[in-house]
């Protein structure tokens, strides 16, 4: 249905209301930076975090707006790699959730500050199987760690939001360990960037990323990074 529902959009239907927590009006929550986090002295130069929010469209184009963030790749993440296909992905019976694969500069940017951003402006973790207008366990909320140290801060992180009482009902966040991603289709990559006008876009993803620049201006780079500029997925 939520991928019917883009479509709809596509084709120049009505523009979407925007349903989600994650709206313009409410992207500026006070989410605390995180108590536990990885220490950017003696970091490795390079990282990556995979992380599910709703969208693929809108969680990509909104990290390759992220100062340390050298590329985003839109992808699946939950099931096998002979079930990871958009047309596939939207029945729902396949595991995957629609994901990015964030390569970023632990030295500039740690993994906890992406967690800040992933939970105060990027999605509504306290929507279960659903974002806005897309329903479906494939826009479920999660994360994906790919080590023991990730595990540990995200687990941490939700444990401290929670506690804090930031959100008016409880993180829905899944914390699992990473077991493959997989590239989604050309045609989905960056694709916020090539239709900035598009009414999906405009409604639901835009107001992310003016958001980041409101909420974490010393995270935001104008310029994004191009998925292509870095190769391919």
């Amino acid at each position: 249905m939520a991928r019917i529902f883009r479509t709809v959009l596509l084709a120049g239907g009505l523009a979407a209301l925007c349903l989600s927590a994650a709206c313009a009006d409410a992207l500026d929550r006070a989410v605390p930076a995180p108590a536990v986090d990885a220490p950017k002295a003696g970091a490795p130069a390079s990282e990556t975090a995979v992380l599910a929010g709703g969208c693929f469209w809108g969680m990509q184009g909104l990290f390759e707006h992220v100062r340390g963030v050298t590329r985003v790749v839109a992808g699946y993440s939950g099931g096998a790699r002979a079930t990871a296909i958009y047309e596939l992905v939207g029945t729902e019976t396949t595991g995957h959730a629609e994901s990015v694969q964030i390569t970023f500069d632990p030295r500039v940017i740690s993994y906890g500050e992406l967690l800040r951003i992933y939970f105060s402006v990027a999605h509504d973790p306290t929507e279960l199987d659903r974002q806005g207008p897309d329903t479906g366990s494939s826009y479920r909320s999660e994360i994906f760690f790919a080590s023991p140290v990730q595990e540990k801060i995200a687990r941490a992180y939700i444990a401290q939001i929670n506690g804090a009482r930031v959100f008016g009902s409880a993180i829905v966040t899944r914390v699992e360990k990473l077991s493959g991603f997989y590239a989604a289709e050309g045609y989905h990559q960056d694709f916020l960037l090539h239709n900035p006008t598009y009414p999906y876009i405009v409604f639901n993803d835009l107001p992310k990323i003016a958001a980041l620049k409101r909420v974490f201006p010393a995270m935001y780079r104008d310029k994004p990074v191009v998925l292509a500029q870095s190769g391919a997925p």
